[in-house]
């Protein structure tokens, strides 16, 4: 999805779709995380600079979609959780997806590490 926004000075911009994770990106964990993919939610700590940085794409005029693979292992439905958790954190975003899966490499060809942006 791509769409155009005026700009400052009245220049068009395109805007662009921006999916970004949620654990390990904006939130982080005190103690290590196990690999066999459980997290306790609850003890999530928000970052703030890394969810300044996401709430200024969506300032901007981009698309945010937060695209979280919470409960594709377990079968939990963490949305409504999760939902309450990005908004307490101050959170702008346009969607909450829950259905990204489980993986151990992504490899594709748009990716962007949170310290790029």
């Amino acid at each position: 999805m791509q769409s155009n926004v005026t700009g400052t000075g009245g220049s068009i911009m395109k805007t662009k779709t921006i999916f970004v994770d949620i654990d390990e990106t904006i939130c982080f964990y005190e103690r290590e995380i196990p690999l066999d993919g459980k997290k306790d939610y609850n003890t999530a700590i928000p970052n703030h600079t890394n969810i300044a940085k996401v709430n200024k794409l969506y300032e901007q005029g981009h698309m945010v979609v937060y695209w979280t693979a919470r409960g594709s292992r377990s079968g939990i439905d963490w949305h409504d959780f999760t939902k309450k958790q990005l908004d307490s954190w101050g959170v702008k975003y346009h969607k909450l997806r829950c259905d990204k899966p489980y993986y151990d490499i992504f490899i594709e060809d748009r990716s962007k590490r949170i310290e790029e942006i």
